[in-house]
């Protein structure tokens, strides 16, 4: 007869246990640690901003008597997205582009203040108003030297004097290689035959640069095989 199988100890019960919750407790906690440190942050640069009439303390104040006195987050958030959609509506009308228009002419004509405000516009202008896409596609990448793969993300296609003055007529195409944890990155151009374009996705491509390695996208065939059953 078989010996039955050991028995865990309680010790390795509750190690089993606590990794177990801490692989479901730790993401939420850090999700919700750095969504309430972005807050507070945003709410400490806007709120020194309204009065001390409007202030969220002096108004729960007024309302539930002095004896009511407890931290409010969020407001200042909520003031910023609703004046940045504000100037946004005005910036998109007639009187708006007119004085836009008039604001960066100023701004021309101060030499180092040009030059940061022109570097800010173009970035946000990439990311956010244009209609051409940046980052949607990922790529394998030869880096630092032959024979040694990276993986990238495809910006966009070279223009202007870059592009007039890379050497060679095959097409180009300009990839961000970050570097873990994607504190900084290096912008290469290279021949777009001698990228592997990838099916994953640039924030999943960020995941696995930011966890060097440890996080892998799920593969598109498993995902579907699962979805399938």
């Amino acid at each position: 007869m078989a010996d039955p199988a050991p028995r865990r100890s309680l010790l390795a019960g509750f190690r089993a246990s606590f990794l177990t919750g801490l692989v479901v407790v730790l993401p939420v906690g850090l999700t919700i640690y750095v969504v309430w440190g972005v807050i507070g942050y945003i709410d400490g640069w806007i709120l020194p901003l309204i009065p001390g009439y409007y202030q969220p303390e002096a108004i729960l104040h007024r309302t539930f008597g002095p004896e009511v006195n407890f931290p409010v987050r969020g407001v200042g958030v909520l003031v910023f997205l609703v004046f940045t959609a504000l100037v946004g509506w005005l910036a998109r009308g007639l009187i708006g582009r007119s004085v836009m228009r008039q604001a960066e002419t100023v701004v021309d004509r101060v030499p180092l203040v040009r030059s940061v405000y022109s570097g800010l516009k173009q970035i946000t202008e990439t990311f956010f108003a244009k209609s051409e896409k940046s980052f949607d596609r990922t790529c394998l990448v030869e880096f630092p030297r032959a024979g040694y793969w990276a993986v990238g993300m495809v910006a966009t296609t070279p223009k202007g004097e870059i592009a007039a003055k890379l050497p060679g007529g095959d097409p180009m195409v300009a990839v961000f290689v970050g570097l873990t944890p994607m504190t900084s990155g290096m912008l290469l151009f290279v021949p777009e035959k001698d990228v592997i374009f990838l099916e994953m996705k640039a924030d999943e491509a960020v995941k696995m640069i930011v966890s060097a390695g440890l996080v892998y996208p799920q593969a598109r065939e498993a995902v579907a095989a699962i979805a399938a059953r």
